[in-house]
């Protein structure tokens, strides 16, 4: 029987950086590979070729080593206003533990950029309950490394 649950989550942060260099955080590898985690893990493994119809693919290490791995899909990107992705956290066989349909918005605000991050999971397993519950505080730890990024980015 599949799972029907589904939750939303809505993220809105306003970054000190003009549009298109917040646009370039988020389309890159390079710079996703060092923010697109929460404080203390690192990315190891990042494909991400933000191209409609390329495939993404990243395994973000924990501190304690382990490996949390995800997968997706680029659905739409509306260069520099939004970029839409399917997403996945894959459990230890590669199944997915819920699905995410993620859209990224950008709106410039002069010389700052607004960005809105609207998630809606779906599919969730009930071993998925427990890492939704903590993307909040995550997507956090994420945009915070990313504002300390967006200075380095030429």
């Amino acid at each position: 029987m599949e799972n029907t649950a589904t939750k939303e989550l809505t993220i809105t942060r306003v970054f000190n950086a003009p549009r298109e260099l917040v646009w370039t955080a988020w389309t890159e590898q390079k710079h996703i590979q060092q923010w697109f985690a929460p404080k203390g893990f690192t990315n190891p493994v990042c494909e991400w070729n933000a191209q409609v119809g390329s495939k993404i693919y990243i395994e973000m290490k924990a501190p304690d080593g382990v490996i949390y791995p995800l997968d997706g899909t680029f659905v739409e990107i509306s260069k520099p206003d939004k970029i839409v992705f399917t997403s996945a956290a894959l459990d230890k066989n590669g199944g997915h533990l819920f699905e995410i349909s993620n859209t990224i918005t950008f709106i410039e605000e002069g010389d700052k950029t607004k960005v809105i991050l609207q998630f809606i999971f779906s599919n969730i397993v009930p071993e998925g309950f427990a890492h939704i519950g903590g993307a909040e505080i995550g997507w956090n730890m994420s945009l915070d490394k990313l504002v300390n990024l967006l200075p380095t980015i030429k």
